[in-house]
């Protein structure tokens, strides 16, 4: 699912290089449940931003499902992030003036799928999250837990290869944090890839494998042996 071999990404010139990431090599497989952790400042972001196609890397290999991406110029970038990668975020990042169902729509939209099938489609995702009943809410009228359901019914509706989580219970409470999370195990129960980019080792215990950075480096790559029977977010 996603090859990286030797990333590299350093910001400015000369004397005043910052490495952010130095030589970062990871293989992540179809089905697996990866979290991503690391201190501020350990390149975690960065990460993201290049498994995500939001950021190109200064040297390197990147492969997401089978597609060299070195090559790809902005426009062709857009369009395989859309149809691979679904994204989900701590701060929700739904549109206020848009309903719940028109939320989940966007990306259905963008990948030129037709209304009424759109339609069925994000209903269907909505349903499937507990949200049936609040397809026409806004984003002001639901609490956290409830935007972050459609936030993750938008990032599944386009059926992408990865979901990709940046810090996804950061603005929750522990109760509400506690269910998102439950449902992202069920999510790779059922066969999705994720990777999960956290601070909070709590929430890195319950994927199956946890990738630590340290100055844009990997330090550790390690498989949890035993995970946790039931999602507890601290």
């Amino acid at each position: 699912m996603i090859e990286l071999t030797d990333i590299c990404k350093t910001y400015g010139r000369g004397d005043e290089q910052v490495h952010v990431l130095q030589n970062v090599s990871l293989t992540v497989q179809t089905g697996d449940f990866v979290a991503i952790v690391g201190p501020s400042g350990s390149g975690k972001s960065t990460m993201m931003n290049t498994i995500g196609l939001l950021d190109t890397p200064t040297s390197g290999t990147y492969k997401l499902d089978g597609t060299s991406t070195e090559k790809l110029n902005d426009s062709q970038m857009a369009v395989l992030r859309n149809k691979k990668i679904g994204f989900i975020f701590q701060q929700f990042n739904l549109l206020p003036r848009l309903t719940a169902i028109e939320n989940v729509e966007l990306p259905l939209i963008y990948g030129g799928m037709g209304r009424s099938e759109r339609r069925e489609k994000a209903v269907r995702m909505l349903e499937s999250l507990g949200m049936g009943a609040r397809i026409g809410h806004k984003p002001s009228q639901l609490s956290g837990g409830q935007q972050q359901r459609v936030a993750i019914a938008r990032a599944l509706a386009g059926s992408p290869s990865l979901l990709l989580a940046d810090e996804p219970t950061g603005a929750l409470d522990s109760k509400t944090g506690s269910e998102v999370l439950e449902l992202m195990i069920q999510l790779n129960e059922q066969g999705n890839t994720i990777v999960l980019i956290t601070h909070d080792l709590h929430i890195a215990e319950h994927a199956k494998r946890v990738v630590s950075l340290r100055d844009g480096e990997i330090v550790e790559d390690k498989r949890n042996e035993s995970l946790p029977r039931q999602a507890v977010y601290v």
